[in-house]
């Protein structure tokens, strides 16, 4: 046998060795799982906990309820529910004021107002949102965005309508005439 073979044949019995070593060491593992256990969960680190998102409080009471004849006399706070139209008095004695609720929905109101010639959009979407309309003799004014809920201050020769949005597919509204 020359050197070279000599060599191989070594290394090979070597190499051989060594594997059935390493299979004898497994095979006379003293663990103590049985072989159809699940291996064991690899251990991490404490998780966090995360509380449950809190509800939303309930939208307050309106004072009226859902009374729409509660605003015949030009001076409520009502919850609406759906679409309705609702009559109290003009500005300045000039007949009646007709406030029509198109569109009530979670987070979405949309609504109208006319009074002799004078007419107004308000429409709202989003949390907290809603719309102030002045309704006064001779013309009207809008302006939407963040509201609470709070009643408006009433203001000399003005109707004022509030209109909230509400979580709970509501609307909000106050009239508040001089």
């Amino acid at each position: 046998m020359s050197e070279r073979t000599r060599a191989r044949a070594t290394l090979t019995t070597l190499a051989t060795l060594v594997a059935l070593t390493a299979l004898t060491a497994t095979a006379c593992d003293s663990g103590t799982h049985e072989p159809d256990e699940a291996p064991p969960t690899p251990r991490t680190g404490p998780t966090a906990s995360h509380p449950p998102t809190p509800e939303p409080p309930p939208p307050p009471s309106a004072a009226d309820g859902t009374d729409p004849e509660a605003c015949a006399d030009g001076d409520c706070e009502i919850t609406v529910t759906e679409p309705m139209t609702l009559h109290f008095p003009a500005p300045g004695g000039s007949g009646r004021a007709t406030l029509s609720v198109t569109e009530v929905g979670p987070n979405r109101i949309e609504y109208e107002v006319k009074s002799g010639n004078n007419s107004s959009r308000g429409a709202a979407t989003g949390p907290g949102q809603g719309c102030l309309t002045y309704l006064r003799e001779h013309g009207s004014g809008n302006s939407c965005g963040t509201l609470d809920h709070a009643r408006p201050s009433p203001r000399p020769d003005t109707v004022v309508i509030q209109a909230t949005t509400r979580t709970d597919g509501t609307m909000l509204l106050h009239i508040v005439s001089p």
